[in-house]
């Protein structure tokens, strides 16, 4: 498995990590432990080392997952996880949580709860979740520059922030990585983000790099997903915009018959070919998609395939929202 370094703290990751969230939460029900266990050590043994959760995936259970199947490779792997909701006992709705928090003390002490879950002595990317606007910027990342400080963390992360306030919290305690949603179907971080983090020096780690799946062609109009599974309530997923939106999917068909992949790997391979900073990190339960998407490491995409994608990607308006109305600003997903 190939490196690669986010941002310019030295923190050295696989060049795909793993997103860890669907394992516990959101795509339908909880997956079965064991069956978890034994395919997050099966990454380890096929070279990843980057892992992604948060305290809210569960809440809690995700953490805990990782922390008991990683534990026998500790200072072998990189857990990234996350902080800024309320705690679900106070603002659990309908299952979510829907309240942010990141004040300085709520850090300070939930900061506590994610080392015992994940059975670490240091976090090693702490990332705000989602940038609550009730607190300053700077009050963020001050809380978590004397976490670094105390050894309870060693790198700081943001989540979904914007271009300005990057630059706030990377003035107060340098910024590690980004996370963002970033793929062939969602490409605002080109705009302002990418930019950004190139001036900075800040590594950049796209979640949901595969659509949510989309991308890799395993989904269609006639795809009935279970009913807790979130993707029923996003405008992109309605069986209308998933017609529509295949036609990007037929496009990464095309290419990856050329090059002896399936759409998912050129997926990956489009975004792994952006910057050398950028690290992945699609999410699965099965160990078959695992060893698929880890493939994508292999695939080298030529610059006039990449000129070739791009153009017809721009081709392609992508139909539906990213996620519904009045998740967009704080889904945390």
């Amino acid at each position: 498995m190939q490196t690669r370094t986010l941002g310019n703290r030295g923190l050295s990751v696989s060049a795909l990590g793993l997103g860890c969230m669907g394992m516990s939460w959101s795509y339908g029900p909880p997956k079965d432990k064991a069956e978890m266990i034994a395919l997050l050590r099966a990454a380890v043994e096929r070279g990843v080392t980057f892992f992604d959760t948060a305290e809210v995936y569960g809440p809690y259970q995700n953490e805990e997952l990782l922390g008991e199947a990683l534990e026998p490779f500790r200072g072998q792997v990189v857990i990234a996880t996350k902080f800024g909701w309320a705690p679900a006992s106070e603002q659990e709705v309908n299952g979510r949580w829907n309240a942010l928090n990141s004040r300085p003390e709520h850090i300070k002490q939930v900061v506590e709860g994610s080392l015992k879950r994940l059975r670490v002595d240091a976090i090693d990317l702490y990332y705000q979740h989602r940038v609550d606007p009730a607190v300053p910027i700077e009050a963020v990342a001050g809380a978590v520059k004397d976490l670094i400080a105390e050894g309870k963390v060693k790198h700081f992360g943001l989540s979904e922030a914007g271009a300005q306030t990057i630059r706030r919290a990377h003035a107060v305690q340098p910024v590690a990585a980004l996370q963002s949603e970033y793929s062939l179907w969602y490409r605002e971080p080109e705009k302002e983000i990418i930019p950004t983090l190139d001036e900075l020096g800040i590594g950049f780690v796209p979640f949901s790099p595969l659509g949510k799946g989309f991308l890799t062609g395993q989904i269609d109009a006639n795809t009935q997903f279970d009913k807790t599974d979130f993707r029923n309530t996003v405008p992109r997923f309605s069986a209308e915009n998933r017609k529509a939106n295949g036609r990007l999917v037929d496009l990464l068909g095309q290419i990856a018959q050329q090059k002896g992949a399936v759409p998912g790997q050129i997926a990956l391979a489009w975004l792994l070919a952006q910057k050398p900073w950028i690290v992945p990190i699609p999410g699965t339960t099965k160990l078959n998609r695992l060893e698929e998407n880890l493939g994508a490491v292999e695939v080298t995409l030529t610059a006039d395939e990449l000129a070739t994608i791009n153009k017809a990607a721009s081709a392609i308006p992508i139909q539906g929202a990213r996620y519904p109305a009045e998740m967009e600003k704080k889904s945390g997903l």
